[in-house]
């Protein structure tokens, strides 16, 4: 067929499984009926309060409407944490989570399945982490992240395999059966899924033979299968009309009219989708309102009326842009940030014990050497031997603070001494620059290596000295990679500004050692990248302490930097709206970028001559 529209067998497979594997906690759509009995019980309040939060846990798990289980949700969790029972609390939140993802709330669904896995893992409950995970996995895969869904959801079945979980392994296997069918990728896609489906079976969980039937369905129409794809879905869709489950009916429904639109059968495709975009619209669902009025857009224009057609084309942009708007990215990047410095706190508050264990056990030994030397130096000349005594302290001290100051900021290091410890700090806005040495690997191969790491040695001063100049962090050096931000420890106003302007320095000093052509210093091209954002910073590490900073802003920094050219310093836009008044720059235009998809880039060429003086001046001032 000649569409306007990509074959949506070629674009996004069928569903997104997440919320199936809830039937640990409970499966949305389970049972109407039994659901509206059990609303009736706890709107009447005929029950002993003991009871409250297992009538509450059964109705999050068979309502069929996502509004009430968010309802429910919020009632369940505070009642849990007042209580202190974390099982229902985190039950409360995977539940939640999957209705918000329903109504395609992707950035609150996020929040709450980071929340049931910090609660998992505070139980130290393996089942638990492994179902969150297949959680967070749902969100990334809506989203399109399909590299951070697959990590989640292999972790995910790792986890649940060792514990015997059938069930949850069945589901995950599905999960991933249907990432790989998004990826258009139905051979894998049927290894996960039969799998899944036998486990199904062998559990005799009708829930999740009608997923696995579904999503084999998929399978065999992206393979061009249609007869044996129509036969799994409508298998599927039987099954779940008779579990009341209006997520996976809508989705189904649609997917049978697309087998339907490909034999050219307009009006049974058009009857389905009508059906599916129906039952998605009683029950708020964006995610298959989008993908519905789609599919009758597509029948639409192979029927030839155009006016019908950009009827439902525009609907569908509508609900599209309402599920996946730039505001919704950048709030689940920041989601996710947020939930890796929960861990990394965790992992400096465990470091920070060992190290005020080990400072018990020095200290210790210190006073008993000490209490020795004073008896010794009482016995021997007391006094010159107490001076000495002191200046090699006084010395050692020194030593000590310098070496510290050395590896980290001042005031970091200040308060590790003041504390003991380093919290990690977020900081709204920091500018993070990589720098990377073009054919390090092959131009390495015709040095020695004493000659090398001389070279990189040399070259790593100059931008430390640089660094220093513009009052810029050092982070790290990563083989040849060097990596530096500013707006951190003090957050300031000008760093964008900064960071370009020694990055521009950092390309004068590598031109300037090209042109002195000395055969003792390896020659290297360079490339630069750039990005401002929110990071979160802290201390690592027991025996050699590191200054480090998290967060999506380093990532996209990184591919910044990846993206650029040689001799080039390439920024994205977040950095180019806060430097476009300073500084000339060539807009590169969208370039995909791993896990991120298409990004403005830019070229940083000169400084605006209007804006120069005044620019060096502020510069020059907030350096001193």
């Amino acid at each position: 067929m000649n569409k306007l529209f990509r074959n949506h067998f070629g674009e996004k497979a069928l569903i997104c499984m997440g919320f199936f594997f809830l039937s640990y906690v409970g499966t949305i759509g389970q049972n109407q009926a039994y659901a509206d009995s059990l609303e009736i019980v706890h709107s009447e309040g005929t029950f002993q309060e003991s009871a409250h939060m297992e009538i509450l846990n059964e109705l999050i798990t068979v309502s069929t409407d996502p509004d009430k289980v968010i309802l429910f949700c919020n009632e369940l969790i505070h009642r849990a944490e007042e209580s202190g029972v974390k099982q229902y609390a985190f039950r409360g939140y995977v539940a939640k989570g999957q209705a918000l993802r329903l109504k395609g709330e992707l950035p609150l669904s996020l929040e709450n399945h980071y929340k049931a896995n910090e609660i998992a893992r505070e139980m130290d409950d393996p089942t638990n982490i492994g179902i969150s995970e297949l959680n967070i996995a749902d969100v990334f895969q809506v989203m399109g992240n399909f590299d951070s869904a697959k990590e989640y959801y292999e972790s995910a079945i790792r986890r649940l395999r060792a514990e015997n979980d059938s069930l949850n392994v069945a589901s995950g296997l599905i999960n991933l059966g249907d990432a790989y069918n998004l990826m258009n990728k139905p051979d894998s896609a049927l290894i996960f899924l039969q799998e899944g489906e036998t486990l199904m079976k062998s559990l005799q969980d009708d829930l999740g033979i009608a997923y696995s039937q579904g999503n084999i369905g998929i399978s065999y129409a992206l393979k061009g299968r249609n007869q044996e794809a129509e036969d799994y879905m409508n298998s599927a869709v039987a099954i779940l009309t008779d579990l009341g489950d209006s997520y996976g009916i809508s989705a189904y429904l649609n997917y049978i009219s697309d087998v339907y639109l490909e034999q050219g059968n307009y009006n049974n495709a058009l009857s389905f989708s009508m059906q599916s975009v129906d039952i998605a619209q009683e029950f708020g669902l964006k995610e298959q309102l989008s993908d519905g009025n789609l599919r009758i857009a597509e029948i639409y224009e192979a029927m030839g009326d155009t006016i019908a057609t950009y009827k439902y084309f525009k609907k569908h942009v509508a609900y599209k842009d309402s599920l996946t708007n730039i505001t919704s990215v950048q709030k689940m990047a920041d989601i996710r940030t947020d939930f890796e410095v929960s861990q990394k706190q965790l992992e400096v508050d465990l470091l920070n014990q060992q190290r005020r264990t080990q400072n018990i056990i020095t200290w210790a030994t210190g006073i008993a050497l000490f209490l020795l030397t004073i008896v010794v130096i009482g016995v021997l000349r007391r006094s010159r031997y107490i001076n000495k005594t002191n200046r090699i302290i006084e010395v050692e001290k020194n030593r000590s603070e310098m070496l510290l100051l050395n590896i980290l900021p001042s005031e970091t290091a200040q308060e590790l001494k003041e504390n003991g410890k380093v919290k990690a700090k977020r900081f709204e806005s920091v500018t993070v620059l990589f720098t990377d040495f073009q054919g390090f690997t092959l131009t390495s191969q015709d040095f020695t290596p004493e000659k090398l790491v001389t070279s990189v040695d040399f070259y790593f001063s100059e931008f430390d000295r640089i660094m220093g100049k513009y009052g810029l962090e050092k982070i790290k050096t990563i083989g040849d990679s060097y990596m530096c931000a500013g707006g951190l420890p003090f957050p300031s106003e000008d760093h964008p500004q900064k960071v370009i302007a020694a990055a521009q320095e950092i390309l004068e000093f590598m031109e300037s050692v090209d042109k002195k052509n000395d055969p003792d210093i390896a020659h290297f091209d360079i490339r630069i990248g750039i990005n401002t954002g929110p990071v979160v910073a802290g201390v690592v590490g027991t025996r050699k302490f590191a200054y480090d900073i998290w967060g999506d802003t380093v990532n996209v920094a990184a591919r910044m930097e990846s993206n650029s050219k040689p001799g080039k310093i390439n920024i994205s836009e977040n950095t180019y709206v806060l430097v476009k008044d300073q500084y000339n720059c060539t807009f590169r235009g969208k370039i995909d970028v791993k896990n991120h998809g298409c990004m403005n880039m830019y070229y940083v060429n000169d400084r605006k001559k209007l804006t120069l003086e005044k620019s060096l001046a502020g510069l020059s001032a907030s350096s001193k």
